[in-house]
């Protein structure tokens, strides 16, 4: 399988070097990525999370929430949505047959309706949990203005599945390769997960949000203090979100690891895209 690297409409965060790491000040806004990924796969495409889409992009105000308009404030530019960026690089929207969607953040999951025929595989917690829309914050993160396509959603229990390097209830999904896998990383969100790619140079894990800067994986991790904030901020179950991230450094540190990245850490997007963060693939 080939995979493709895209940063689907980048958010430029209040706290410029706070947040991002290398923003010239702070009185500036910064720049993460929202990282997803294109497989090609033998029977078509599959799109790992969508960033933010078409919609977003042309009515942001009747989409999402004014607070995390004010505070992220994201690069809205057409041609860095998903489904661009395929057409880009040759396919049709209808080419992606399936999206894993690592959560339900509006950031994650604003592009799914620009893929309307797409199977989108999620965790079951996650999707029961969104439409709850409990809180207040819940209803400004998850945001049903987005899911046109809940019909063709179908979802995992945590219950089952097979351990993966130490990871229990790893889950194939119906009608993806067995390559493709759903590893439950509950912490940011209750049904957050990581997706695991096994490619012919090994295993690929984009964790999405179980971490925000790449240092997080250090022996002695390390993290901008606004991201570090951010992430207390969201959290859903801080335990399990930061004994999660303890196996996933553990795992990066391994004889033989396992290539982990995560959503919004530019440093790793332009290294694993091998293109600034503001191109669109081609």
């Amino acid at each position: 399988m080939k995979l493709h690297h895209l940063n689907c409409i980048s958010t430029c965060p209040l706290g410029g070097r706070l947040m991002d790491g290398r923003t010239t000040g702070i009185i500036e806004r910064g720049e993460l990525a929202c990282h997803c990924v294109l497989i090609e796969a033998d029977d078509g495409l599959v799109l790992i999370d969508t960033g933010l889409g078409l919609h977003d992009v042309r009515d942001p105000r009747g989409r999402l929430s004014r607070f995390f308009l004010t505070l992220l404030s994201p690069d809205f530019r057409e041609q860095m949505t998903a489904v661009r960026q395929v057409t880009r690089l040759g396919f049709q929207p209808h080419d992606v047959r399936h999206i894993v969607l690592t959560h339900l953040d509006f950031d994650h999951a604003g592009g799914l309706d620009d893929f309307p025929s797409a199977q989108v595989h999620m965790m079951a917690t996650e999707r029961g949990y969104a439409m709850q829309q409990k809180t207040w914050l819940d209803r400004q993160r998850f945001r049903p203005q987005q899911w046109s396509t809940r019909a063709n959603w179908n979802v995992y229990d945590e219950a089952g599945g097979e351990d993966w390097f130490g990871f229990r209830s790893v889950r194939d999904m119906q009608g993806l390769p067995p390559d493709i896998l759903l590893v439950p990383l509950p912490g940011h969100t209750f049904g957050h997960a990581g997706v695991a790619i096994l490619c012919t140079d090994g295993w690929h894990l984009l964790a999405g949000d179980a971490f925000f800067d790449h240092r997080e994986l250090d022996q002695h991790p390390r993290c901008t203090p606004g991201l570090r904030f951010y992430q207390w901020m969201m959290e859903k179950d801080r335990a399990a979100r930061l004994r999660n991230q303890q196996r996933l450094r553990d795992l990066h540190h391994a004889q033989g690891g396992v290539n982990i990245f995560c959503s919004h850490d530019p440093v790793e997007f332009e290294r694993l895209a091998r293109r600034p963060l503001r191109a669109p693939a081609s």
